[in-house]
């Protein structure tokens, strides 16, 4: 069914909204490639994701970063496999969203993504099926900012050639949200695609 909302623009973001969280499965072939204790990987893994979301951090010292803090020498090859594996487990797709993404994109309403990741995911954003709905991907780590501090939202919608105010931003952290609806944004709390289908049909055109 077409959502159209025609004086706005929906931007979303990825992780967990688009995509689903990585399986049990492919959380624990991470770990099996690590090869150390999980409570000090996982600790590590989160503490040092800002930096390559901000492209601050490559990926090789991404993964030396957490070597040193699980106190361990992973030789090149590991760091490869790690990365891979790590990066295939955001390859997922929450199928209820990617539904409202091509009724959107049918009902004529402009679409944008805005995603705190690395640039290693740009190429396969922009370059995957669900590229066709995008009128802009926005990735924070070609933006040297992050969500959700004001000027990502502001260079977006500058980009996009609108005020914030014909903003509509979905996240799944309420951080993110709270920083985009200070702007004047509006923005939801993504729990689920049939919440967010509901949301948006509030908006459409009647």
């Amino acid at each position: 069914m077409p959502l159209t909302i025609s004086d706005r623009v929906v931007v979303f973001d990825y992780g967990e909204v688009i995509s689903r969280s990585p399986s049990e499965r492919a959380r624990a072939d991470l770990l099996e490639v690590a090869g150390v204790d999980a409570e000090a990987f996982w600790a590590s893994y989160w503490a040092h994701r800002h930096g390559l979301d901000e492209g601050t951090t490559s990926i090789r010292e991404y993964w030396k970063l957490v070597a040193a803090d699980v106190e361990v020498q992973w030789p090149e090859s590991k760091i490869h496999e790690l990365w891979v594996a790590d990066f295939t487990g955001w390859l997922s797709v929450e199928p209820g969203t990617f539904d409202v993404l091509a009724d959107l994109h049918e009902g004529g309403t402009r679409i944008a993504l805005l995603s705190n990741a690395g640039f290693d995911f740009a190429s396969p954003f922009r370059f995957s099926p669900m590229a066709q709905y995008f009128e802009r991907m926005f990735i924070s780590a070609e933006m040297s900012k992050l969500k959700p501090n004001a000027d990502i939202y502001l260079e977006v919608a500058s980009e996009l050639g609108i005020s914030p105010a014909r903003m509509i931003f979905i996240d799944n952290k309420q951080e993110n949200v709270d920083g985009a609806e200070a702007l004047g944004i509006i923005g939801h709390l993504f729990v689920g695609h049939r919440q967010l289908r509901s949301f948006l049909e509030s908006l459409t055109d009647r």
